[in-house]
């Protein structure tokens, strides 16, 4: 069965790039670029992975991450947040994601998270 990942990030560029890598690695994307979707898009999408940017506008990264935690049926779900401010890592970890990716990224990194935390 196909797996699923939804992605937010403001940045279209980067929703595009990621988007269409993880389109080719053979995932089902659903990606958005408002923070107010992620949580209607993860009961409706029903994603085994979500890949959060930190810093978007409304909530952030890590605020979505604790929602999607704390969630009954989504909670064991792993998410990956995309960070530009590498210095905050244990503070992006204290929110219960899974796995950091810093910014700039490179997409080989990028495919082999997905692949460790979704298989």
């Amino acid at each position: 069965m196909v797996k699923r990942i939804l992605v937010l990030d403001d940045n279209q560029d980067i929703l595009d790039i990621v988007h269409e890598t993880l389109t080719y690695e053979n995932f089902e994307v659903k990606s958005t670029g408002e923070s107010v979707n992620v949580m209607p898009l993860v009961e409706d999408f029903s994603p085994d992975l979500v890949i959060l940017d930190y810093r978007v506008a409304g909530q952030n990264g890590g605020e979505l991450c604790q929602n999607i935690k704390a969630h009954p049926k989504f909670g064991n779900v792993p998410v990956i947040i995309f960070s530009a401010y590498i210095s905050h890592e244990s503070d992006l970890y204290a929110y219960g994601c899974d796995a950091i990716i810093n910014k700039p990224f490179d997409l080989t990194e990028l495919v082999e998270k997905v692949n460790n935390l979704i298989s």
